[in-house]
């Protein structure tokens, strides 16, 4: 298959061009990665990356049952195991342990909704407007009555709602209505009455009728976020990401309100039509700013990039003082963000486990440089990165707290879509590390 084509071949082509340079130009001996020891409980792109370092894969027959230094480990693990282990300094993994207060979608919705009503209260009106990122949404079975008083409201009784389980994923129970009793069912059941605690969990939110089209089709946008800590708050943004397109051209006409071909962007949806293309079916950021750039002008690009920074830094904001931060923990969000026709984006979710599996070549290598540059700034070897302002293709967005923009002088606000010029970076970089080793430092 090409997912294999590119694993063979491709893998070892951007294994010279990345993070080897970094290998290339280290005068320590013995090489450092060839003590860094790591467990994965995935074999896709994450297994290859690891392996392609250098790094030695954990044998519990000889290194011991935790005898690794990093373990990228399905979200079980932490829920299961986390708990019940010791685990000594320098070890990593690849979760937080309540990373749910984030990647559940009620969960999301309750912190955001809190952190706006705090920055009202405080009278900091820029900061609950950043807290405004998210569509009209409601958790149910908890907020139905609230969410029906609002349905009935005339701004809203005309427009569609979007449903979606939220211990769900990959479109699986979303469905859009218009109107009360389509969702009767689900009201008269007694799992859904608002004290009964075994009730499914849903989000209604209302949905965003008027997203912007390409080619006359609905995208989204998958941006990759990659958090080292909460307090302080450490949070890199990747450049590159892309957007998910669907199979059929859109309509807000009635007749296609189950249709999720036409309204859900979700590749597991969407490769399930016979039209399904591999290839053609994302763009990466950067060819979707340059469209942009062409469609709309810089100055409503640039606001909107600007825009989904925001909503970055607004969501990990909201979730800080609710997550437990431990310093064996790191993450890797998958963003899913909507632009709506007004050149405004909306966070849809955030996901704790954003698909790492390629399903093309130009995906397999885009997934390769997220994972080579994340264990690049996570530095197992000790290459001394912590004051670089961008590591490969992440940029810092938040240091130590504190919001790292372009330099005042940049035609930019964010580095979203931004030429990904990560191999020129990395061998820069790996130039002025082994320049330090070699001076002592």
């Amino acid at each position: 298959s090409s997912v294999l084509l590119c694993r063979s071949s491709l893998g070892a082509l951007w294994r010279l061009e990345m993070s080897e340079y970094l290998r290339r130009f280290d005068p320590r001996d013995p090489p450092p990665q060839f003590s860094v020891r790591f467990k994965c409980a995935f074999h896709n792109t994450v297994w290859d990356v690891l392996k392609s370092r250098g790094f030695r894969e954990h044998s519990e027959e000889v290194d011991g049952e935790l005898g690794w230094d990093i373990f990228w480990c399905e979200k079980d693990w932490i829920h299961d195991s986390f708990d019940t282990v010791h685990l000594r300094p320098y070890q990593r993994v690849n979760h937080f342990r309540n990373h749910f207060e984030l990647t559940r979608k009620d969960n999301l919705v309750k912190n955001m909704k809190r952190a706006k009503k705090a920055a009202e209260k405080d009278g900091n009106m820029e900061e609950a407007e950043m807290y405004g990122c998210l569509p009209m949404t409601y958790n149910l079975p908890m907020e139905y009555l609230i969410f029906v008083e609002e349905f009935k409201k005339p701004a809203n009784s005309a427009g569609w709602w979007i449903m979606k389980p939220v211990g769900r994923a990959q479109g699986k129970g979303i469905f859009l209505f218009d109107r009360l009793s389509a969702i009767s069912q689900w009201k008269a059941d007694t799992r859904w009455k608002p004290d009964n605690p075994q009730a499914e969990p849903y989000v209604v939110q209302k949905y965003v009728a008027n997203p912007l089209l390409i080619g006359g089709k609905k995208f989204d946008l998958r941006l990759y976020v990659l958090v080292t800590s909460y307090s302080p708050m450490n949070v890199h943004l990747y450049r590159s990401g892309f957007a998910r397109f669907s199979q059929h051209r859109y309509t807000n006409d009635a007749a296609t309100m189950g249709n999720q071909m036409v309204h859900l962007t979700n590749v597991a949806i969407q490769k399930t039509s016979a039209s399904y293309n591999p290839d053609g079916g994302k763009w990466d950021m950067h060819r979707l700013k340059q469209y942009l750039l062409s469609k709309e002008g810089p100055d409503r690009v640039n606001k909107l990039l600007k825009g989904i920074s925001n909503l970055v830094i607004a969501s990990l904001q909201a979730v800080q003082k609710a997550m437990i931060n431990d310093k064996h923990c790191f993450e890797l969000y998958g963003y899913d963000v909507l632009i709506d026709a007004d050149m405004n984006p909306w966070l849809l979710e955030v996901n704790a486990s954003p698909s790492l599996t390629a399903t093309s070549n130009d995906d397999y290598a885009m997934k390769f440089g997220v994972l080579d540059d994340c264990l690049t700034v996570l530095d197992f070897e000790r290459y001394n990165l912590q004051d670089e302002q961008q590591v490969g293709g992440f940029d810092v967005l938040v240091r130590n707290g504190v919001r790292c923009p372009p330099p005042a002088d940049s035609v930019w606000a964010s580095y979203v879509g931004a030429h990904n010029n990560r191999v020129a970076q990395v061998r820069k970089l790996a130039q002025r590390v082994a320049k330090r080793q070699k001076q002592g430092k």
